[in-house]
């Protein structure tokens, strides 16, 4: 069996790339874990579209406060100067380059930075934009945190969007449970290989020519580091 990072490994990963001193939008999903792996000493500051900044980690089960929300219902907690806006006032800081770097989710993600993250076009889908669009084109950097392959086996990375596209070249990095990619003018780079394959055959797989950027494949703790 292939060996890959679980959720928690991978926020924990994304977390650690995070500069210190941004302002950080997390998808909702599987981005919203990352949270809980930042330094609580960091001066990272967490932007909610619903309109916080300042979001905490997720809270104990006895210390849940119901007006503490993050844009997908997840009950969370707030930092020291943490504030509260409205809704419109929230998006008119993602459409105003306010955001160093936002986390999203993924269907697909194109070789040039494509991103297709709202819906597969088919009939009986649900479309599901929220304000992915506003995050995909207004923030400094966009990661994707995505399992590489979907459960039915259908790579997630393609040369081209086949979904309706969120946002046009605009992703820079994509974080998978089975290794770290960059966006380059050539294509994807492997930054990181996180299974027990070669990159020859992780290339296979995806059915993508992959540039070699990894310094080496890397054992991964619970929290994320090497």
């Amino acid at each position: 069996m292939t060996r890959k990072l679980t959720r928690q490994q991978l926020a924990a990963r994304i977390a650690a790339d995070i500069p210190e001193g941004s302002i950080v939008n997390l998808g909702i999903g599987a981005p919203t874990l990352i949270a809980n792996y930042l330094d609580s000493e960091s001066e990272i500051v967490l932007h909610t579209e619903n309109g916080m900044l300042g979001m905490g980690g997720a809270p104990e089960e006895t210390a849940v406060d119901p007006d503490l929300i993050n844009a997908g219902k997840q009950a969370v907690t707030e930092v020291s100067g943490a504030s509260y806006f409205h809704h419109a006032d929230s998006f008119a800081m993602m459409r105003g380059g306010h955001l160093d770097v936002c986390v999203l989710g993924a269907f697909q993600v194109a070789a040039n930075g494509d991103l297709a993250n709202w819906s597969t076009g088919e009939a009986d889908s649900i479309p599901a934009v929220g304000g992915a669009m506003d995050l995909a084109i207004g923030a400094k950097s966009v990661y994707v945190m995505t399992d590489l392959f979907t459960k039915a086996g259908d790579c997630k990375l393609v040369t081209e969007c086949t979904y309706p596209v969120t946002g046009r070249n605009c992703v820079s990095r994509v974080y998978t449970d089975m290794a770290l990619f960059e966006i380059t003018p050539s294509g994807f780079a492997v930054l990181e290989n996180y299974t027990d394959i070669s990159l020859c055959d992780l290339q296979t797989l995806t059915d993508l020519p992959l540039l070699d950027f990894t310094t080496q494949n890397q054992d991964h703790d619970e929290n994320g580091r090497s």
